[in-house]
């Protein structure tokens, strides 16, 4: 048996739909309404949401028991408004692990709670080289020297109030996605990129007519960069959980941008090695080439399962990324890749 045929194009025009919808951490409503409208035209389907708004589309499929599940998320890393300063500029905390470098610069968006959407910049309160000298490049970039400027006329906190924003805003950094020779370079490719083979490999096998042989529920998380986001809500009837998730890519990491990677252990811990053995396999009898990784600052939402008790066996893949948690980037290659890894899966007998 072979896999069916991906469309590229429509992998790629979704992901980056995807992308540019905001869905920092909390907030990721807009997102998975997006999935789930994708999902919806495909027969045998049907939706289920999670009382912490996670989205868990059941596919009957061919009913082998038990059950299986995948999941990936399309929550992403953000920010939410700390303190309106007297100046009118905004403090932050920050949802999500990242470094504040990797996001100084960035346009952003205020998501204000009474519906205004108003846009901006990060950066250093002391930014002007003319004004501060070498203070600039010493200044060490921490939460208490990062801010928002508005790009609105506001110089105190009265202005910036009338504008509709308030504590615990939400602000969406801007993704900046751009295609270039195969490459996807973005924010936030952790996860949406993965979410995006995931929906591709669905609808390649619908278009060709075919089923998963067990009954499969696909659970797209919203909390992941939390670290509880697949914590509950997967069925109890799950025997595997297949997280999709990005490779990191870097010094001393076996993962690259071009192939999907079998993650077998990340900072909590070996992932079920049986299960892994079994990608192997799946990965050598379709011809999909993989690279096996460990990654030492790392968790999924896998590990969110166990760590709630789950009984099941969990493994991890996904296509590299470079930079992760800043302006990422990866290659079609992994993408196409990584569909087919999940295609076999959803096949497999």
């Amino acid at each position: 048996m072979s896999l069916p045929p991906i469309d590229n194009d429509k992998l790629i025009s979704f992901l980056i739909r995807l992308l540019n919808t905001p869905s920092p951490t909390g907030l990721a409503g807009n997102a998975i309404n997006l999935v789930k409208e994708t999902l919806k035209p495909l027969p045998g389907f049907s939706f289920q949401h999670t009382r912490k708004g996670a989205l868990l589309a059941v596919w009957d499929g061919a009913g082998g028991s038990p059950a299986r599940a995948l999941t990936a998320h399309v929550d992403t890393l953000g920010a939410m408004v700390k303190e309106i300063k007297a100046n009118g500029r905004l403090k932050l905390t920050q949802v999500g692990g990242y470094a504040w470098n990797a996001v100084e610069g960035e346009g952003c968006t205020v998501l204000a709670s009474g519906g205004n959407q108003v846009r901006g910049a990060v950066l250093l309160d002391k930014s002007s080289v003319h004004v501060y000298g070498a203070k600039v490049n010493e200044a060490r970039r921490e939460t208490d020297v990062m801010e928002v400027r508005l790009d609105e006329r506001t110089a105190s906190m009265e202005e910036t109030r009338a504008l509709g924003i308030d504590i615990g805003d939400y602000v969406a950094f801007d993704p900046r996605v751009e295609v270039v020779n195969s490459f996807i370079r973005s924010r936030h490719l952790d996860d949406k990129a993965c979410v995006a083979c995931l929906i591709s490999a669905v609808h390649a096998l619908a278009q060709a007519g075919l089923q998963p042989t067990h009954k499969t529920y696909l659970y797209i998380s919203n909390y992941e960069e939390a670290g509880h986001g697949a914590s509950a809500g997967i069925p109890a009837d799950t025997g595997d959980l297949l997280v999709v998730d990005m490779a990191a890519v870097g010094e001393g990491q076996a993962s690259d941008e071009f192939h999907p990677t079998l993650c077998v252990k990340d900072s909590g811990g070996p992932y079920h090695h049986d299960f892994s053995q079994r990608l192997r396999r799946m990965a050598e009898q379709f011809q999909i080439p993989y690279k096996v990784d460990i990654y030492p600052f790392y968790g999924s939402d896998g590990g969110a399962y166990l760590r709630a008790g789950a009984d099941v066996a969990v493994a991890l893949i996904g296509p590299g990324v470079d930079a992760s948690h800043s302006y990422e980037r990866t290659h079609l290659d992994a993408l196409l890749a990584t569909t087919r890894w999940i295609m076999a899966y959803l096949l497999e007998k």
